[in-house]
């Protein structure tokens, strides 16, 4: 598991550690690590051509240190100095190394516009982003967001010292002009910043540097699962089970209007495992459903009888296609009053952000939102979740007494009183209509087999990801577009794949 810490967090773990070192020591680990880094980023680091951005603070310091270790390899190193004041040891020992500085304070104008500047960095092979560390919140100010503008087309590597600048470490947001790095190296531990978009977007590969924190951090309130805690929670088939055993899916979803959403949704569950599918909606989709998946057990109801005519379950996944009028508010009603463990998704939270009364349960509940479905629910504009995506998945998670799947560019799994799980799995190609529907029955599947709701939407999350890369052909996803059928195909092989150590 990564687990990530707050700049507080850091900030104390590293106070601990510096009483019991040298001084200057974790600087040295630091700055080692990162010249490390920014030597792999070149063919060979003789001549290589390094540019430092080096602000205020102590990871201005962390680059000039870098730079130095570079220079003595042979690196022509040029610092541009762009803060009030400059880690003097940092720039001794560059200078001494044999590197050299431009203040910037004597450019020519402001950044953008001198002719010095731009040549160093239009001719840096590396760039070091070491204007603002993990203690910077809010937008840049300038020079420091101009810079930021002058990295966007640099054509070197463009190298993050701890967070790029602009990018809040603790949350993710970013209020301005943000350094958009090809590679982040933090130090200590990674920061949930790293992880949630819209910071996410601006690391670009990410490095965790060790330098001795682990025994001094907290608990983390941020982590993400990888693939052994992943493997390590999925139900398994034992030589006793039989479908009851192994979890029975109940599924509300799809209209006369919407039936693929009905099919995708079964398929979803019935790819991850489950032992049974019990189906429940209007005849259209009944109709489909039983053409695609002869294994679901399929029962057409009505508003009026609800859906307790359908069969005994052990989980109810409620709302993919299903509408939103008056019909299918009593089929979510009926559905959610049943004292068993439910997801809502789709059309169901807009049914829930009308009569939030859907989801006070007594028993464990998961909602699947995107941050439009989230902002429905929570009175807030979507742009603003976007901004703010941890914040308001906690948020929702405390006011709606729920575990919150948050959908998007990063996926967020939050409940009140845990870490937030962030997904680090997926492809863009999964931004395609009817996907969320196959990861509400992967969802679905999981909490019929009893897992908790955390670690169900938490592994749904990640399969689903990874199920999406399969489909799309490569181990990042970026090779082909797809459709929400294909990854729900490709669940037996990754979940396969990953039980094996593959």
């Amino acid at each position: 598991m990564l687990s990530a810490y707050t700049s507080d967090e850091i900030r104390v773990a590293e106070r601990a550690l510096m009483a019991l070192l040298p001084e200057g020591t974790l600087m040295s680990r630091a700055a080692t690590g990162l010249a490390v880094a920014c030597a792999e980023a070149v063919p060979r680091v003789y001549g290589a051509r390094v540019v430092l951005l080096v602000g205020s603070g102590d990871n201005g310091g962390d680059a000039l240190y870098a730079g130095a270790v570079l220079a003595r390899r042979g690196a022509r190193v040029r610092a541009v100095l762009a803060g009030s004041r400059t880690h003097e040891g940092g720039l001794a020992a560059l200078t001494r190394a044999g590197g050299r500085s431009l203040d910037l304070r004597e450019a020519a104008g402001g950044p953008e516009s001198d002719p010095v500047l731009r040549g160093l960095i239009d001719g840096a092979e590396v760039l070091v982003d070491g204007l603002v560390g993990i203690g910077g919140t809010g937008a840049l100010r300038e020079p420091y967001a101009a810079l930021a503008r002058l990295t966007a087309t640099a054509p070197g590597v463009v190298v993050a010292v701890d967070v790029p600048s602009g990018v809040d470490a603790s949350t993710g947001e970013v209020r301005g002009d943000a350094v958009r790095a090809h590679l982040t190296v933090t130090f200590g531990a990674a920061k949930p910043g790293l992880l949630i978009d819209p910071g996410a977007g601006h690391v670009g590969g990410l490095r965790v540097v060790d330098i001795g924190l682990r025994p001094h951090l907290p608990a983390p309130g941020v982590a993400a699962f990888d693939g052994p805690d992943v493997a390590g929670r999925l139900p398994r088939a034992a030589a006793e089970s039989n479908k009851y055993r192994r979890g029975v899916v109940g599924v509300v979803a799809g209209s006369d209007r919407f039936t693929g959403a009905a099919v995708l949704t079964v398929g979803g569950a019935v790819r991850a495992g489950a032992g049974l599918v019990r189906f429940a909606s209007a005849e259209e989709p009944v109709r489909q459903v039983r053409a695609r998946w002869p294994e679901a057990v399929t029962s057409v109801v009505t508003p009026e009888d609800g859906v307790t005519g359908a069969g005994r379950v052990q989980c109810w996944v409620v709302g993919p296609g299903m509408g939103t009028g008056d019909d299918a508010h009593a089929l979510a009603a009926s559905a959610l009053a049943a004292d068993v463990p439910a997801l809502v998704d789709a059309d169901g939270l807009t049914l829930a952000a009308r009569d939030r009364s859907l989801l006070r349960r007594s028993a464990p509940t998961v909602i699947t939102p995107h941050t439009g479905e989230l902002g429905r629910l929570l009175g807030v504009p979507s742009d603003d979740i976007e901004a703010r995506r941890l914040y308001f998945a906690r948020r929702a998670a405390a006011e709606l007494g729920v575990t919150v799947l948050l959908k998007g560019s990063t996926t967020l799994v939050a409940e009140e009183g845990g870490p937030v799980l962030v997904n680090v799995t997926g492809t863009p190609w999964l931004a395609t209509g009817g996907t969320g529907d196959v990861l509400a029955g992967i969802c679905g599947a999981f909490l019929a087999g009893g897992m908790s709701t955390r670690d169900a939407a938490s592994c749904a999350a990640y399969l689903h990801g990874l199920a999406g890369r399969a489909a799309a052909g490569g181990p990042r996803g970026g090779e082909a577009p797809i459709a929400a059928l294909d990854v729900a195909r490709e669940l037996p092989g990754v979940i396969r794949s990953l039980v094996a150590g593959g």
